[in-house]
């Protein structure tokens, strides 16, 4: 298994970032959000995507995968499956709750304890917003949030670069209007902005931003697999990628992640599913035409996850403007 796993993860490009000293980021990252939370369940997933040649894995503290996702790729190790940790990269991010100058590194060394490793290839901050310190609730409260102390944060994310603790430092569901903020005080500037992207919500003024700064763009939900509300999923359910899909011979999802792919994007894409998983990887060796790409770029726009949507409809927000907290690009 060993030998076709390698082939796997060798067909996969890698990307350099431009800033930090990560190893180059695969292509394709496998995500380990899920809910609710089933721990045997994700260590399976992540040595089974290791087995078809996944090499870059997503989690994060708020997730509750860091431990399984730790476990799977120390397994790993001792099957063979990789010679060592370094053959693997792994993103996790700081909650909001830990969003404060002071807790930076002491979650982040949490993360690591966690994972059982001794530096993440990329940490990054999870959402531009701060939540009282405390245990996770989700949704949140309104009235714990607080303001986000970016230059203090960010200066704490710095430092856990400098440590070595994390190869490289980033941001995740930062518009650009949150980018300002950041790089007005960073002595070094976020290696990636991780946010919904996909088909449906194609992300075109940020994308565009950070190209000009330097910052990568990773896609969470590739597949709009966020619709946890049952109400079907807009973008394996499109009809212009279905059509561009039996045009090409390929599945929905592929076309997405080969579209994503193709603008300069690192899909991070969740299934526990060992033949999607491969699936999902098959995507480097044909491309979309140029009517593909017209098609595609035609589609109405979707954004599912908002800032909002991490808290609770009841109360008032009695410390921020809620303005701040809004993620869709304007």
């Amino acid at each position: 298994m060993a030998s076709t796993a390698t082939a796997a993860a060798a067909a996969a490009p890698e990307v350099a970032l431009k800033s930090g000293n990560a190893r180059p980021m695969p292509a394709v990252g496998m995500g380990t959000a899920s809910f609710p939370l089933d721990p045997e369940a994700t260590k399976g997933a992540v040595l089974a995507a290791i087995e078809v040649g996944y090499r870059h894995f997503d989690t994060a503290y708020m997730y509750g995968t860091e431990t399984p996702l730790g476990e799977a790729v120390a397994e790993a190790v001792r099957r063979g499956l990789v010679a060592s940790r370094e053959e693997v990269f792994v993103t996790s991010k700081l909650w909001c709750t830990q969003n404060h100058p002071d807790l930076v590194l002491p979650s982040l060394r949490e993360t690591l304890k966690n994972l059982q490793m001794e530096y993440v290839d990329l940490y990054l901050i999870h959402w531009p917003v701060a939540l009282k310190p405390g245990p996770i609730s989700f949704p949140a409260k309104k009235e714990d949030a607080v303001p986000l102390d970016v230059e203090g944060v960010w200066r704490a994310m710095e430092e856990c670069q400098r440590l070595g603790l994390a190869k490289a430092i980033g941001v995740s569901n930062f518009t650009t209007k949150h980018l300002d903020k950041v790089l007005a005080v960073a002595t070094i500037p976020p290696a990636v902005n991780q946010v919904e992207l996909n088909p449906l919500w194609q992300q075109r003024t940020l994308r565009t931003y950070c190209a000009e700064k330097g910052i990568h763009v990773a896609a969470y939900s590739p597949l709009g697999g966020q619709n946890w509300d049952g109400s079907g999923n807009a973008v394996l359910g499109s009809e212009v990628l279905a059509g561009v899909a039996k045009a090409r011979g390929k599945t929905v999802a592929q076309v997405a992640l080969r579209w994503i792919y193709e603008q300069g994007v690192t899909p991070i894409v969740k299934s526990y599913n060992k033949e999607r998983l491969k699936q999902n990887l098959e995507i480097f060796d044909w491309e979309l035409t140029d009517e593909d790409h017209q098609k595609i770029s035609k589609i109405p726009q979707l954004k599912i996850i908002k800032g909002h949507g991490l808290f609770s409809q009841e109360g008032e927000f009695t410390s921020v403007d809620p303005a701040d907290l809004n993620i869709v690009e304007e």
